[in-house]
């Protein structure tokens, strides 16, 4: 399975240099989150294949006008293909926004899904908004990551942890792909493409 996943910006090479056909070969798309509802749009028209998305900490205008087309998998698990995709948006609070929690938050928002994920048998890929706990996050609170994701991932050993909200001009050791125990991490931020 051929999978894009996009975060934080609007990649110029898929579409400000769109050409026609560019996204057909995609069987997935990701989006994590901080992106504008027409590049989501344009993302559902210009490809053939369900495009996921969880919302970043400045997408508080989705939960009431969501992007057409696109499937929101915030605290669910999506299935596609066998492959079980658990879905978790927002950043760490450093300012008044819906998506927006403290460690205590997103942790009992955590606590509501273990039914789902023991439902589940587990999940294989683990998309959300923020990084993991010391998993090339920063300390700074606005960019830290969960201590959870990172008990998520650790737990469950996932194949893949794909997050946004790292912008790689943050600094120049920043990985698009690293390796955390079992699960590949991919910072989605501009866009990445991977094969399960």
């Amino acid at each position: 399975m051929r999978i894009l996943a996009v975060a934080d910006t609007v990649s110029k090479y898929l579409y400000e240099y769109y050409t026609p056909g560019k996204l057909d070969g995609f069987d997935l798309i990701l989006c994590c989150g901080d992106l504008s509802r027409s590049y989501l749009e344009f993302l559902v028209d210009a490809s053939h294949c369900p495009v996921l998305y969880v919302r970043g900490n400045h997408d508080d205008d989705f939960e009431k006008d969501p992007p057409e087309g696109c499937v929101c998998v915030e605290d669910s698990i999506y299935v596609f293909r066998g492959v079980r995709i658990l879905g978790i948006g927002g950043s760490h609070r450093y300012r008044d926004g819906k998506n927006m929690f403290t460690e205590k938050q997103m942790r009992r928002r955590v606590s509501k899904l273990r039914l789902k994920i023991w439902r589940h048998g587990g999940f294989d890929i683990l998309m959300t908004h923020s990084p993991a706990r010391h998993v090339n996050d920063f300390d700074s609170i606005s960019h830290r990551g969960f201590e959870i994701f990172t008990e998520l991932i650790e737990k469950y050993r996932p194949k893949y942890f794909v997050h946004g909200h790292i912008h790689k001009n943050y600094g120049i050791n920043i990985p698009q792909r690293s390796e955390h125990g079992e699960t590949t991490v991919i910072n989605a931020y501009d866009y990445c493409i991977f094969e399960y």
